[in-house]
């Protein structure tokens, strides 16, 4: 099995790359998409985060008001990591028990956008990281809905791309098209996985 992390900033195009991978056969273990499983209702995530902000951070219907916790956390760094010291246990579990799960012969790849913060760099054979031009970044992240401000905020709070390639093993830059961006994911399947796993 060759473990693969796959690591970028918040619009750099890390779910693009985690597609690209997936197409060429590589099982995706998807931290995001595990942290948005762990706090469903009637998880025990959702009551530990309930527990440590409040009932205010539910909707109406029960679920996590994702927009009301945001609020809360990008603006107090301590709120953050009474938050990230409930869900990324719970991540790292159920990824593993993904991992686990997957063919010995796999390729898999963990989409860890924390990747660095976290301090899980030399948990993988390989680390992958996504980036792209700020300007572009923030771009990407003014057209999902967020203001030109809450994407520099979110940006700014996570690891800097300086950080990211202190711990690279190679670094893909998506600020072109998508053209380009497969292009790079080519060489690197056919220089970095296909020689392990081929």
């Amino acid at each position: 099995m060759l473990r693969i992390g796959l690591t970028g900033g918040i619009g750099s195009g890390k779910s693009t790359v985690s597609a690209l991978l997936a197409e060429r056969g590589a099982v995706v273990v998807d931290a995001d998409r595990i942290a948005r499983e762990v706090v469903e209702p009637g998880t025990p995530g959702l009551a530990a985060v309930v527990g440590a902000f409040g009932t205010g951070m539910l909707a109406a219907d029960g679920s996590l008001d994702r927009a009301a916790l945001a609020a809360v956390v990008f603006a107090d760094p301590e709120a953050r990591q009474r938050l990230d010291g409930i869900v990324h246990p719970l991540v790292r579990a159920r990824s593993a028990e993904l991992a686990a799960a997957a063919p010995a012969d796999a390729v898999v790849v963990h989409d860890v956008p924390l990747l660095v913060e976290t301090g899980q760099a030399s948990s993988y054979d390989v680390v992958v990281v996504v980036e792209a031009d700020p300007a572009v970044r923030e771009g990407r992240l003014v057209q999902r809905g967020l203001t030109a401000e809450d994407a520099r905020a979110r940006m700014a709070a996570q690891a800097s791309d300086e950080q990211r390639r202190a711990v690279a093993d190679v670094v893909l830059d998506n600020s072109g098209t998508l053209e380009q961006l497969a292009g790079q994911v080519d060489r690197f399947w056919a220089e970095r996985v296909a020689p392990v796993t081929g």
